[in-house]
């Protein structure tokens, strides 16, 4: 989820790419980048898994892509990151019920984890990832937000400001389970803040969806119906906010 471009410092071709990504479209940021170094071809499946998880298309593209990267990989590390992309593409394919991989996701994101030694840049993205598995798949939110503490730590060390705004949000998710209202809040606004002030456009119609479960009434519709304008805007990306953003008929059964 962390990527280049979102700093004032980064090259032109960075740039490009980070607002491409951030207005979700993802196919269009990958076809800039050269296919010649390890770096790119990562950062090339990076993109196309994202895509997958936010649109539930492209897996063949992603595939293909991450193949490329594993095979280019030449160091523990860049074979690690090759590996969490790979842990992250099987989780959302389960995720969205394309094919339960579950087990292909715990095992790349185990391999990424003995390859990115504890200290190096990876690791944060990587504990993040780890984090979404427990929560999402494993239904294990104690262990969900000890690793969503361990990448927010790591994201704040290693300065990477879009990777905060993920860790913020699903720390906050997991206080609101709880009933800490006010924790939520804060989690979910500064999430929000991260996001409007980097440009993730296509992140921001999620956060203020999750804001507004936070927030008390009118606040919170006012919130929700900005998140359907951008979702809208986008297509209709990311796919599964339609299901956070549309209320249940009157009389219908909820899950």
């Amino acid at each position: 989820m962390s990527g280049n471009g979102t700093n004032a410092g980064d090259d032109p071709l960075q740039t490009a790419v980070w607002r491409l990504r951030s207005r979700a479209c993802w196919a269009d940021a990958a076809a800039l980048l050269p296919s010649d170094t390890p770096a790119f071809s990562l950062q090339r499946a990076g993109l196309m898994v994202e895509r997958c998880l936010y649109t539930e298309r492209g897996w063949e593209e992603a595939e293909d892509a991450l193949r490329t990267a594993e095979a280019q990989a030449g160091t523990d590390e860049e074979r690690g990151a090759a590996a969490c992309e790979r842990g992250q593409l099987a989780y959302a394919a389960t995720l969205h019920g394309v094919r339960d991989r579950a087990d292909e996701a715990r095992a790349a994101l185990g391999r990424a984890a003995a390859l990115i030694p504890p200290g190096a840049p990876g690791r944060a993205l990587l504990d993040f990832r780890r984090g979404l598995l427990a929560e999402n798949l494993t239904r294990s939110p104690q262990a969900a937000r000890a690793a969503y503490r361990r990448a927010h730590a790591a994201a704040t060390a290693h300065a990477d400001p879009l990777l905060l705004s993920f860790t913020w949000r699903h720390l906050a998710g997991l206080a609101l389970r709880d009933g800490e209202l006010s924790e939520a809040r804060h989690g979910f606004a500064e999430s929000l803040r991260i996001r409007e002030e980097l440009g993730y456009l296509v992140g921001t119609a999620p956060a203020l969806a999750s804001l507004a479960d936070a927030e008390s009434e009118p606040e919170a519709s006012r919130l929700r119906e900005e998140a359907g304008r951008l979702f809208r805007l986008l297509g209709g990306v990311p796919t599964w906010l339609a299901r956070q953003l549309t209320p249940p008929a009157p009389g219908a059964a909820t899950a």
